[in-house]
């Protein structure tokens, strides 16, 4: 009987042991490879924003798993910028935020959708559900730095696809306002639900380049 209860001890032991380097290696290992990625695609990103524009082409087109944009979030700290990747697939999305393939594009008319982490990968969007009303998030493209103002936040069930649509919450109807989505898992450390926040665009103006501010 000893022996068992000795036995199961050690087993218990063990079994805790793996599951504490499995939730170190979720927390912190993901969050290595997503700063690498981002290390790399924020290089790539800013090459391309400093070489010439292609003649005659007034939409560059980004392939999937590219960086398409950079977001900051002022409440977050000055330290918090990720280059938004295109493509929300797991393999995108463990390279950073991405943006949903169809959604407007960062300062067009409709609904620019942006989905990320909470936990896992870095966490870019792990203090998303601190944001409230006036909140500001900054879109940095090629030329352009586009400022959101949040405008509310709701929690839905997975399936709530009509959050991505044009007009969020009203599929078919046809947009007429510069909008803004963050998608992500609620609450944490589970995909139960899923916490949305809403924003409008209330200004852009020319990206400072970081040479250029002095960073």
């Amino acid at each position: 009987m000893r022996m068992l209860i000795r036995g199961l001890g050690e087993l218990c032991i063990t079994a805790g042991l793996v599951l504490l380097l499995f939730v170190t290696y979720e927390l912190w290992g993901t969050g290595r490879y997503t700063q690498e990625q981002q290390q790399r695609l924020d290089q790539e990103l800013m090459r391309s924003w400093q070489a010439p524009r292609p003649r005659d082409v007034t939409t560059e087109r980004v392939r999937i798993g590219s960086g398409l944009a950079m977001i900051r979030i002022p409440k977050f700290g000055p330290k918090y910028r990720f280059v938004v990747i295109e493509g929300v697939e797991l393999s995108d999305l463990r390279k950073g935020p991405g943006h949903y393939p169809g959604s407007a594009l960062p300062g067009e008319v409709g609904n620019f959708v942006v989905s990320g982490h909470r936990t896992t990968y870095s966490a870019p969007f792990n203090r998303v559900g601190e944001l409230g009303e006036g909140d500001q998030i900054l879109i940095d493209t090629r030329d352009t730095q586009y400022v959101y103002e949040v405008t509310g936040r709701k929690i839905v069930q997975p399936t709530a696809v009509e959050v991505t649509a044009p007009v969020p919450l009203h599929p078919g109807r046809k947009p007429t306002q510069r909008l803004i989505t963050l998608t992500t898992c609620h609450p944490k450390y589970s995909a139960a639900q899923r916490l949305i926040v809403f924003g409008e665009l209330v200004d852009e103006k020319p990206r400072v380049a970081p040479a250029a501010a002095g960073k």
